[in-house]
C-alpha cells in the first residue's frame, strides 16, 4: 500500500521508511527542505512538501494514500502545552481526510502517557490526564466515532549508539556539566526499544493492527537512572554521583521534570497480538557503544 509518513526523514521515521519499503509498500514522505526530498528519493520514497503547520499540505498527503503513520513531532518541552496542541490538530485534519474509509492513522505517543504509579503502563491503560500528551490520544478516540482505523503506537527511548531518545539529553547535560547524575538512589525506570524494533512494529501494526488499540513499542520494561548514569560516566570518561531532590533542580535544570520519573512499561500485549518480538541491542548495550 501506499503510506504516508511525516518525520519521514527524522530518527525513527528514516527506519520505518526502510522497513515499509523492504515490505513493500511505498512511501510518501513529508519533508520542508529539498535536503529532505533528496533523502527521500535516495532511500526510494517519494517527496511530498509541506510541514506540521500546513495543515493542507497534510491533508493532501492523507488523501493521497491508503493509510498515515504520524511520527513527526515537534520537541520543544518549554512549550509542550501548545506543541500538543498542534499535535491534536494535525491528527484530526489528517483523520478527517480518513473519515468513513478502511484507511488506517497510525500515530506515535510516548508510553510515559499512560503512567499508572506502582507498576508498568499496559497497552490497556488510558491516557493519564495529567500528561499534556493526552491530547494525541483524545484526537484519535474522537476519530474512531468518525469511522477512522486511528492507531496509537506508544514509544519509550528509542536508541540506537547515536541516539537514544531523553537519554541523548542527559549526555548533554553530563557532558556540559563534567558530572553524570541521578536522583536519589536512582532505582527509577524507562523503558526502551532499539530503533529497528520500533519500525517493525510499526509496520506490522499498519498490517495487521485493530483499530482502536494501542500498541507499546517497549523490548525493556524499565533501565535503572543509576544504570543510565553509570553507562554515560564511562562513555564520557566523568564521574558519576546521586544528586538530591534539591540539588537534581540546579543539576539538571529543565530536564529535572523527567529524571526522576519512574515510568515503566509493557510490551507484551503488543507482543501477543501482533507477533512482535524485539530482537534489538539493549539500551545500556547501545550506550556502550556510543561515541559521545
Amino acid at each position: 500500500m501506499r503510506v504516508f509518513v511525516t518525520g519521514a526523514t527524522g530518527f525513527i521515521g528514516t527506519q520505518v521508511t526502510a522497513d515499509l519499503l523492504a515490505a513493500g509498500h511505498q512511501v510518501l514522505g513529508l519533508t520542508r527542505s529539498d535536503s529532505g526530498a533528496a533523502k527521500l528519493k535516495s532511500a526510494g520514497a517519494k517527496p511530498h512538501f509541506g510541514s506540521l503547520e500546513d495543515l493542507e499540505s497534510l491533508r493532501r498527503g492523507a488523501a493521497a494514500s491508503d493509510a498515515v503513520i504520524h511520527l513527526a513531532f515537534n520537541h520543544d518541552f518549554s512549550n509542550i502545552a501548545q506543541i500538543c496542541e498542534t499535535d491534536r490538530a494535525v491528527i484530526e485534519a489528517m483523520g478527517a481526510v480518513l473519515a468513513g474509509s478502511s484507511r488506517k492513522l497510525l500515530f506515535a505517543s510516548p508510553t510515559a502517557v499512560a503512567f499508572t504509579p506502582g507498576r508498568a503502563s499496559t497497552e490497556d491503560d488510558p491516557p493519564n490526564a495529567q500528561n499534556p500528551r493526552i491530547a494525541s490520544e483524545h484526537a484519535a478516540e474522537a476519530l474512531q466515532a468518525k469511522g477512522v482505523h486511528a492507531i496509537a503506537i506508544r514509544i519509550p527511548q528509542v536508541h540506537d549508539p547515536i541516539k537514544q531518545g531523553l537519554v541523548s539529553y542527559l549526555a548533554g547535560i553530563a557532558r556540559e556539566k563534567g558530572i553524570s547524575a541521578y536522583v536519589g538512589e536512582g532505582a527509577n525506570r524507562w523503558p526502551a526499544v532499539h530503533v529497528r524494533d520500533a519500525a517493525r512494529l510499526f509496520r506490522l501494526a499498519l498490517e495487521n493492527g485493530q483499530a482502536g488499540l494501542r500498541y507499546h513499542a517497549v523490548a525493556e520494561e524499565g533501565v535503572t537512572l543509576k544504570d543510565i548514569a553509570m553507562a554515560l560516566g564511562k562513555g564520557l570518561g566523568v564521574p558519576v554521583t546521586s544528586k538530591t531532590a534539591e540539588e537534581a533542580e540546579a543539576y539538571f535544570g529543565w530536564f529535572g521534570m523527567f529524571v526522576a520519573a519512574d515510568i515503566p512499561a509493557s510490551g507484551r500485549l503488543t507482543q501477543q497480538r501482533l507477533g512482535w518480538q524485539p530482537s534489538g541491542p539493549t539500551l545500556l548495550a547501545d550506550l556502550a557503544e556510543a561515541k559521545f
